[in-house]
């Protein structure tokens, strides 16, 4: 009998970005669980509705980008192929790692902007933050910074700094649907 010796580290992630190849290491588990939350309130809210949210699946923009975000919707089911999304999703979530923070905030927001994804999220796991922009006349627009505080944090606030936190995002594409911040970051150290 031989022993494999495979382990899921094994495996080879990679992206492709202005046609320069990056490999991509495992995510760790904070990383998860931020991703997870974030696709499950995606799937829980887009059941039976035209858009699907997806999480780790190849997006190929063209043959010089093909990236694998942590989490898009994709509204037009005509993109939605076996292997990838060929094409735009709508919105996209990257969550940041000092590995990728450098790609998530630069070029693949270039790359996001030149191709339309109309809303890009990028979720800071060590601030617990998350920000988001908005295509605006074919510009991903910084439309607002959400955070949470630590009870600390808030001692220090008056009340209508208190009053002014927002504690939600209201996706673009959706006017019903907000996705709470303490949903965002539940479990994460």
């Amino acid at each position: 009998m031989i022993e494999s010796s495979y382990s899921y580290k094994d495996e080879q992630n990679y992206q492709i970005i202005d046609g320069q190849v990056y490999m991509m290491s495992r995510p760790n588990t904070n990383h998860m669980r931020i991703e997870g939350n974030i696709f499950n309130a995606f799937k829980n809210y887009l059941k039976g509705k035209k858009c699907e949210p997806f999480n780790e699946t190849d997006v190929q923009f063209d043959e010089e980008n093909n990236f694998i975000p942590d989490v898009i919707i994709v509204c037009d089911p005509e993109i939605i192929k076996e292997e990838a999304i060929h094409g735009v999703p709508d919105l996209v979530v990257e969550i940041l790692s000092p590995s990728t923070a450098r790609n998530d905030k630069i070029k693949k927001k270039i790359i996001y902007e030149k191709y339309g994804v109309k809303e890009y999220w990028i979720v800071d796991p060590f601030s617990k933050s998350v920000e988001v922009y908005l295509l605006k006349e074919n510009k991903l627009e910084l439309d607002d910074v959400y955070s949470t505080y630590r009870d600390y944090e808030l001692k220090k606030l008056n009340e209508e700094e208190k009053a002014s936190i927002k504690k939600a995002i209201k996706l673009s594409i959706y006017e019903d649907f907000e996705v709470k911040m303490e949903d965002i970051f539940e479990n994460v150290k």
